[in-house]
């Protein structure tokens, strides 16, 4: 995969293609993955950082930058040759001069990393003529995380070479190979759902084809237990009904005070005149 950068392109972009017919023709590709990257110091970290990388790995990034009147071409391999040149990590094209200069070389290399990003290290490239005490080139590659990336995009982000020592060449590659990957977290009442549900499931569709192949069941009596869920359902209306009717219910007696004044009591009725003398 290349991604191109160029603010102008025209040449810049015939360049880019003889420079993929050259790593095409070359047929050089990197047959163990990072397992050829050669670390400066083994360690077990460093190589395992190195691992979450080999998604990129067979795979030519390239980026085109321009300085004044000069343009020139990067091209960089994860663990293989780059530009075809053997043991190159990072390589740059003169674009007028067809001049490659090897920056980094991937048996020297250093690997560090976070969650989500990798800083790959390449070192003993051509050495300097003029600048930086003469030391030799080293490439520094930032690897950041993008998911929404369709492709992975490699540019060059800065050139540091006004320093007496510790010189390098810096680039961004994002990519969403360095990142991690996404947890589902489920809580215990989606996962007591879930269970439910199949449960459920299970027990409707197994008892609706025992129901209708085993027994013969037609209609609504092909529902399993469907006499033992009818009675369930009444018994549930009568509870709801019992609590929540709104119907005429028998009125308590209305609350009345008791009087403050003594009642008078009322005269006797003697009937005993009713009776005969």
């Amino acid at each position: 995969m290349k991604v191109v950068y160029s603010h102008d392109g025209g040449p810049f972009l015939v360049w880019t293609l003889v420079v993929q017919l050259v790593l095409c023709g070359s047929g050089v590709y990197a047959t163990n993955g990072t397992k050829n990257c050669k670390l400066l110091t083994e360690s077990a970290s460093e190589r395992a950082v190195l691992n979450r990388l080999e998604p990129l790995a067979h795979k030519n990034f390239t980026a085109v930058t321009n300085n004044g009147t000069e343009s020139y071409t990067y091209v960089f391999q994860l663990c293989g040759d780059a530009g075809g040149i053997q043991g190159a990590g990072v390589v740059q094209f003169e674009t007028k001069k067809m001049k490659a200069k090897v920056i980094g070389m991937y048996n020297a290399t250093q690997a560090i990393g976070g969650s989500d990003w990798v800083i790959l290290f390449y070192g003993n490239g051509e050495s300097y003529h003029d600048h930086c005490s003469k030391e030799m080139r080293k490439a520094m590659i930032m690897i950041s995380c993008n998911r929404g990336t369709s492709s992975d995009q490699m540019k060059v982000a800065l050139e540091v070479r006004q320093r007496a020592q510790d010189c390098f060449y810096l680039f961004e590659l994002d990519s969403s190979a360095v990142c991690p990957p996404l947890d589902s977290h489920l809580s215990t009442g989606s996962i007591i759902l879930i269970i439910g549900f199949c449960l459920l499931s299970v027990y409707l569709l197994g008892g609706f084809l025992y129901q209708r192949l085993i027994v013969g069941a037609k209609g609504m009596e092909q529902f399993p237990n469907y006499a033992f869920w009818l009675e369930v359902g009444n018994m549930t209306a009568d509870g709801c009904d019992f609590v929540c009717r709104s119907g005429n219910r028998e009125e308590a007696p209305a609350y009345r005070g008791v009087a403050t004044e003594p009642l008078e009591e009322e005269p006797e009725e003697r009937d005993d005149y009713l009776l005969p003398m």
